[in-house]
């Protein structure tokens, strides 16, 4: 049985996601939130397996509230819910503790399936943005140990001076890394990289949610 705390702002949505829920064997709905500060609340209290969070919501938003359950090192794995493209999102979001993305019109088997790989210590990511990114593939241009580092130290929130720093190079050298990455992987920018990087097994996200270079 997998707990659940579901944090939307919107009734009606939130409405339909716990109808879901709550049809579907296996899953467990213990709470749910209308704001960010009542779904921390609430997954403070009640240690839910997942939170659902839309990324959007008044007093506090998701990917905050993923912040404070990764800083709090609660066991609660969670997944964002969006109504938007999260391609803007999805940096910020993983680098906060998220283990996955749904948009809110996907299917329940779609829901399903992302509840089973978060559990299961895995990432996952709504059909609708996976297949966005149209370059990944098994058969990529591999990359080298530095725009690897530059690509994961990046993804982890840290500015281009801050990686440059890091790894004893010049801000210039980490530009072209990361030129060399997005030509590698046929990606238009550091979103769609780590996508690609996420997707391949490049990166793997307990690496990303380390924060620091793993040595």
């Amino acid at each position: 049985m997998i707990s659940i705390v579901l944090a939307d702002d919107h009734p009606l949505t939130r409405a339909g996601l716990a109808a879901l829920i709550n049809e579907e064997e296996g899953l467990n709905l213990l709470g749910e939130a209308s704001d960010g500060k009542q779904a921390w609340e609430m997954i403070e209290k009640l240690r839910p397996d997942v939170a659902l969070l839309d990324i959007r919501m008044p007093e506090m938003d998701g990917i905050t509230v993923a912040r404070k359950v990764k800083d709090a090192k609660l066991p609660t794995k969670v997944i964002m819910l969006t109504a938007y493209n999260a391609q803007p999102y999805i940096v910020a979001a993983l680098s906060a503790g998220a283990r996955g993305f749904i948009v809110k019109t996907s299917a329940v088997m779609e829901l399903t399936q992302a509840l089973q790989s978060v559990i299961g210590g895995g990432i996952y990511l709504d059909s609708a943005i996976a297949n966005s990114v149209d370059s990944a593939s098994n058969e990529l241009e591999q990359l080298s140990p530095r725009e690897r580092e530059v690509l994961l130290l990046s993804s982890q929130g840290f500015p281009v001076k801050e990686v440059a720093a890091k790894l004893f190079i010049t801000e210039r050298t980490v530009q072209a890394h990361l030129s060399s990455v997005y030509a590698k992987f046929g990606a238009k920018n550091k979103t769609e990289a780590l996508i690609i990087a996420l997707k391949n097994g490049v990166i793997l996200v307990d690496e990303l949610l380390e924060g620091e270079l793993p040595s």
